[in-house]
This record gives C-alpha cells, sequence and structure tokens, in this order.
C-alpha cells in the first residue's frame, strides 16, 4: 500500500496539522510515512500544503508529484491540486467552500470527486475548527487506509495539558467525515 496524498487550503485551515496527524496515524500502525509542509509567510489566510505518503515500504521522495488522493479545503487551491494529481485520483473537496456546481466540467471528468460538507459539519458540531478533522474522516475512508485505529492517541501528543478535552470532539469530527461520504 502507497498512499500520496496533497492536502490544501488556507492557513488557518489547519492543513499542515492535517497532514502531521494523516502521517503520525500511518506511524501508529507502523507504516512508512514522509510529510513535506508548504506555507505561505502569513499567519493566517495565505496558502497551506502538506505533502503526506504513508506506504507499507521505503519511500523514496518526500515530494508528491503525482497524488493518488486530495484533500481540496478552499477553492484557492484546486488549481495546485488539479496539476499535482494523477489521472482518476481521488479529490476530497470542501463542498462549503467550494460548490460542486462551481467546479469545472473537466475536474468532475478526470477525477473522482468526493462532496464533504466539512466547514457546514463542523460548525453544527459547535466548532468550525474541526473541519479539518471531517476531511481526515473522509479521507481514511474514502482511500481505505487503515490507519486511524491509533486516533485518539496521536490525538494526545496534539492537544496535551488542558487542551485534551478537545479530543472527543476531534474523534467525533474524524466520524462525521467518515458518514459523509
Amino acid at each position: 500500500m502507497v498512499e500520496k496524498t496533497i492536502f490544501a487550503g488556507f492557513g488557518g485551515q489547519g492543513i499542515i496539522s492535517l497532514g502531521q496527524i494523516w502521517v503520525s496515524c500511518g506511524m501508529e500502525e507502523g507504516k512508512q510515512v514522509s510529510f513535506f509542509p508548504f506555507y505561505g509567510a502569513e499567519k493566517r489566510g495565505g496558502i497551506a500544503r502538506a505533502s503526506c505518503v504513508v506506504a507499507d515500504s521505503a519511500i523514496a521522495s518526500p515530494i508528491v508529484s503525482k497524488a493518488d488522493s486530495a484533500v481540496v479545503m478552499n477553492r484557492d487551491s484546486l488549481e495546485a491540486c488539479i496539476s499535482t494529481l494523477k489521472e482518476g485520483a481521488l479529490m476530497i473537496v470542501n463542498s462549503s467552500l467550494v460548490p460542486l456546481a462551481e467546479l469545472p466540467k473537466a475536474v468532475i471528468e478526470r477525477f473522482k470527486v468526493v462532496p464533504v460538507a466539512a466547514t457546514e459539519i463542523a460548525d453544527r458540531m459547535g466548532n468550525v475548527r474541526v473541519a479539518n478533522m471531517v476531511m481526515l474522516g473522509a479521507l481514511a475512508k474514502r482511500t481505505h487506509a487503515e490507519i486511524l485505529a491509533g486516533l485518539e492517541g496521536v490525538l494526545s501528543h496534539f492537544f496535551p495539558g488542558g487542551k485534551k478535552a478537545l479530543i472527543p470532539l476531534n474523534v467525533a469530527a474524524v466520524k462525521a467525515g467518515m458518514e459523509a461520504c
């Protein structure tokens, strides 16, 4: 198994954290992983991307030139993902910010597009900041990357001390993402 994934959005959507959690879950399952973040100089609102590879065997390069899957959190990230995806690749789109009707016909024809209203789902859960975790659940389900067994343990590293109270909400958001697709 090799899953090469691009996560893309804007700063503040938790893209970098999403990539880190994805590969950390892979490591928990004994997989080989690579994580390569890219973000603009802005603290919030700039470009944020992460290239991640989760594999059963050694990874030759952390650079993902042709991805198997992409998580697209906003409209501005769509073009970057299109140019990086393999033909027929999985593209999970935050349909709250990128309505399916606004996707170019060529995108729908070239890729397996899965709309997930991540921002709306997270908002209904009471915290829009877990939209990234909704997308994590959708990605895990659609790629069949069985790497979320150790999710709570991984999240305990991301939410230490008093922030541990956020773990149940994040786990619930992952489950909501799995159910959404």
